[in-house]
């Protein structure tokens, strides 16, 4: 195979065919999972054997856990369980942050050991099974992919509605909710260090034959779903908080419609005949409309208050937009889930459930009333849709959250006086 990257399916490979993967609130595309590799034969000459043997028992366990997560995390009746009393994907990323220093021994600048390795991952949104490449960079990117979707994972897990006794339904709780906002930003921040300072390392022939998983799109959209997931989580928050004024709701929806925009630019032509591709597609459709519903409805109360006939007009516009959006958004939802593998939806919550029940209510009373007043003035033969101008151009406002800062740590201490030539 050489120094550059070979793809192929693996006959003896079981397809990626699930029929379900439980209640899903946040899309994880999947878990790319390392494949088993030896390094004592290619860096025994290179490197202490103690050193070598740190790496592999390391590595090993990478495997071991992302194996064992990826059935779990795919299997809703063993995430149910996992979530109730296991700590499995916190234990993964821990053990993929102490994997990654023993890794960058490898990168070290002048290394004689940056092509001696054979790095093999199963992808999940790729046409192949899955990817080898004789770079360690490579791996360095799977890894902090990997720790990205673990995140995402236990956002999943958070998010799910749980009982809180028996006066209580299943909700999710302001603290589970915060905690995901977290999740999200440290999310975002390991894929902008994968994007900025990994990838570039990847010379250009190479990063060609890049699996569409840690394609650069890819990555930006992945990152942008966290910073978008993560505004719809404080939009939510805010509806909930009495103090949270009109225009920081506005602010936020159309923050959060800013943003699945640009998810749904980066976003790569995936691999759409069945699996992880269309559903990725087909959430980013689903997220992107939604956003769009809450921004028009926000942007159409803000209208609202104005006293003129123009922005009466102008407001029924905004908030016909936005219930045509939330039906829009119905209809992508269902065909998500229902795509396989197939999903369920959890009971809606937060910014989902107060679009589901403010915009008909909202948008129906304000088309009566503005059907009233033609009434009044002997015009009640005109139709509403007669009188609805084009919705008003949403605001622009800059994304206020951004990913968090991630450094990728120094390579293990191990390796000093190691190399042996």
């Amino acid at each position: 195979m050489g120094c550059g990257a070979s793809k192929w399916k693996d006959p003896g490979v079981r397809e990626r065919r699930l029929s379900s993967v439980g209640d899903v609130v946040v899309f994880v595309p999947g878990l790319r999972v390392p494949r088993t590799i030896d390094f004592s034969q290619p860096l025994g000459d290179h490197l202490e054997k103690s050193v070598v043997e740190r790496l592999t028992a390391l590595r090993a366990r990478v495997v071991a856990m992302a194996t064992q997560e990826s059935l779990t995390a795919l299997k809703p009746r063993q995430r149910a369980a996992a979530r109730n009393g296991g700590s499995s994907t916190a234990n993964l990323l821990q053990a993929l942050e102490e994997y990654l220093p023993a890794l960058l021994v490898l990168v070290t600048e002048g290394s004689e050991m940056r092509n001696k390795v054979q790095f093999v991952w199963a992808n999940q949104e790729d046409m192949a099974e899955e990817t080898s490449m004789a770079d360690p960079w490579y791996e360095v990117l799977s890894v902090l992919h990997l720790m990205a979707m673990v995140c995402f994972l236990q956002a999943n897990i958070l998010l799910l509605p749980r009982s809180y006794g028996e006066d209580h339904g299943p909700r999710v709780s302001e603290e589970s909710r915060r905690a995901t906002v977290d999740l999200f930003l440290k999310a975002a921040g390991y894929l902008n260090c994968a994007i900025h300072h990994v990838l570039i390392q990847i010379p250009p022939e190479k990063r060609r034959e890049l699996p569409v998983d840690l394609a650069e799109e890819n990555l930006k959209a992945l990152k942008l779903q966290g910073l978008g997931q993560g505004v719809d989580i404080q939009l939510g928050l805010a509806i909930d908080n009495p103090k949270a004024t009109l225009a920081v709701k506005r602010r936020l929806a159309c923050e959060m419609d800013k943003c699945w925009k640009q998810v749904n630019d980066s976003i790569p032509e995936l691999p759409l005949s069945d699996g992880w591709g269309r559903k990725h597609a087909l959430f980013v459709k689903w997220k992107y409309v939604e956003a769009k519903a809450a921004a028009y409805y926000f942007h159409g109360l803000i209208i609202d208050e104005g006293e003129t006939e123009k922005s009466q007009e102008m407001a029924i516009a905004a908030l016909q937009a936005s219930e045509e959006f939330l039906n829009e958004s119905k209809r992508a939802s269902e065909a998500f889930h229902t795509a396989p593998p197939a999903s369920r939806s959890p009971a809606p919550f937060g910014t989902t459930k107060y679009l589901l029940d403010m915009i008909p209510k909202d948008t129906q009373s304000k088309f009566q009333s503005h059907q009233d007043l033609y009434t009044q003035e002997s015009a009640s033969n005109i139709e509403v849709s007669t009188i609805i101008a084009t919705p008003p151009p949403l605001p622009d406002f800059t994304l206020a959250l951004s990913p968090e800062d991630y450094e990728l740590p120094h390579s293990d201490p191990l390796r000093k006086g190691a190399n042996r030539g």
